[in-house]
């Protein structure tokens, strides 16, 4: 005789990824949740011996936002930072995709990303940006000292000023036809390869 075969328990966050695919974004408000700001995040740097910092230039997709903090969580980065103007912010989408990483993970929104960007090289930090037009690769990159990544939009990548501030530039390589990774998944590579160098670094 047949044992019966009890029925599998449905995981909460297995419907949660099914409605993902259906969520309509347009016209979402905001989080109530405020973001932190340019002091918070100074203050966020001063107290890391080797800050970790990754900055996204007018990522608009909530889906990639979430994605991205959820690695980012899961990558030890101590801030995530993104212009208040034309770039997402943290939206009740972003939530449900970062699987509450965007409880734990300081966001921080500021008002002039380039000069944020010089104030952070002030306190020591280094920047590596992407771009598909750079000669190294990220793997070529020394990504273990203070560093701040930094991500460009969709479909356009980093804005010149933006750009312009990155001390280094590095490309993910591409060995098929497609030139370039989504955002999202262009972090992921990044900053496990930092998390990777770091570590070594340690041992």
């Amino acid at each position: 005789m047949l044992a019966a075969v009890k029925p599998r328990r449905r995981d909460p966050r297995e419907s949660d990824a099914r409605e993902n695919r259906h969520v309509r974004d347009r016209g979402e408000k905001e989080s109530n949740a405020p973001a932190l700001n340019e002091d918070d995040l100074m203050e966020i740097v001063k107290t890391q011996p080797v800050p970790f910092i990754l900055i996204l230039d007018c990522v608009q997709d909530p889906h990639n936002l979430g994605a991205v903090l959820r690695t980012a969580d899961g990558a030890g980065v101590h801030a995530v930072v993104a212009p208040k103007d034309k770039a997402v912010g943290i939206t009740e989408t972003v939530r449900r995709i970062s699987v509450g990483a965007a409880d734990h993970v300081p966001f921080v929104q500021v008002t002039n990303l380039a000069r944020t960007m010089e104030q952070l090289k002030k306190a020591g930090l280094w920047f590596v940006g992407t771009s598909d037009q750079a000669t190294k690769s990220i793997y070529e990159m020394d990504l273990k000292g203070p560093l701040a990544l930094v991500l460009g939009a969709e479909e356009k990548g980093m804005r010149r000023l933006t750009e312009e501030n990155c001390d280094f530039l590095a490309r993910i390589p591409m060995a098929g036809k497609v030139e370039c990774l989504n955002v999202s998944v262009s972090a992921g590579v990044c900053l496990y390869e930092a998390v990777r160098q770091r570590a070594a670094l340690k041992a």
